[in-house]
């Protein structure tokens, strides 16, 4: 894997409003393999899911710990930082 490229945290929802993080170097692809009922198990089957949250990251070290950190949010946490998305966005 490249240390040095684009990457992206983020954050989706699926249809029961639960919130799955995780991480990637091609988010576009990522959110198409979630709703196709593949990537993450713990999605799969309760799509459709839509992306909440996005961050681009230009060094692989840095997504790994900013995927651990937005993993450790508490719920209103992330809705707050979801929030803040959708208003820049």
């Amino acid at each position: 894997m490249k240390r040095h490229d684009t990457f992206y945290v983020y954050i989706v929802e699926d249809k029961n409003g639960t919130y799955y993080t995780g991480y990637t170097n091609d988010l576009e692809e990522r959110i198409k393999l979630h709703n196709n009922g593949y990537g993450a198990k713990f999605l799969r089957g309760k799509g459709p899911i839509k992306l909440v949250y996005g961050k681009e990251y230009r060094y692989y070290k840095n997504v790994l710990n900013a995927e651990r950190s937005v993993k450790k949010l508490r719920r209103r946490e992330k809705e707050e930082l979801v929030g803040r998305y959708a208003k820049n966005k």
